[in-house]
């Protein structure tokens, strides 16, 4: 997962499949954050409501992204920055809302947890396997993959933990996933972070 500091020259613009696999994401994640967005509020779920709020922030990143195809690196990276840091802000959020749902102490209803778990599973997984060839490109390209493979882990746990609501009656498999998806973003974020910063100073340092 460690970034690699390079001097090379920047990538060449990623062709017309980059593009189209963005679009089926953008498409697919808008969708899945209406139904995560009802299921949760419905099912008093953190981690439905949790990865709602994560599919929708992919849904604007990959808008952001498609936006700065043609751009320069420097650009790209500018942008993959902003999007870490909407990652690593997502986490936090997630975190205040288990604070929430604990004061509040309602468990959620594990069968409709469960089913939108699976449905969300199903759309991450989509989503991660059309994006996969772009996981080492620059940094704007990874941050897109690191979007669905982190909501595709956060998907199964989803459906674990509405199978431990289901059996124990008890709201704590639910913040406990709320708890690693959140971590989830959090360290997405740094990474992508940590690579934008990279790439934005070697083409300061190209430049001149």
């Amino acid at each position: 997962m460690a970034c690699t500091c390079s001097h090379e020259p920047a990538p060449k613009q990623p062709n017309s499949k980059f593009r189209t696999a963005l679009w089926i994401a953008l498409v697919i994640n808008l969708a899945m954050f209406f139904v995560e967005l009802i299921g949760g509020a419905y099912a008093h779920s953190s981690a439905l409501w949790a990865d709602s709020l994560d599919f929708f922030g992919d849904a604007v990143n990959y808008a952001i992204s498609l936006a700065v195809l043609g751009a320069s690196l420097y650009w790209r990276a500018t942008v993959a920055l902003a999007k870490g840091i909407v990652m690593a802000t997502f986490g936090l959020v997630v975190i205040v809302k288990v604070i929430y749902a604990y004061i509040q102490g309602i468990p959620p209803e594990a069968l409709t947890m469960g089913a939108i778990g699976i449905l969300a599973l199903i759309a991450n997984v989509v989503s991660a396997v059309v994006l996969y060839a772009f996981r080492d490109g620059d940094s704007n390209m990874r941050s897109v993959w690191l979007c669905s493979r982190n909501d595709a882990i956060g998907n199964v746990a989803v459906i674990m933990a509405a199978i431990g609501v289901f059996g124990t009656g008890s709201m704590f498999p639910d913040i406990i996933v709320a708890v690693i998806m959140a971590v989830l973003g959090l360290t997405g974020g740094y990474q992508v972070i940590k690579k934008a910063q990279e790439e934005r100073k070697t083409e300061v340092h190209l430049s001149h």
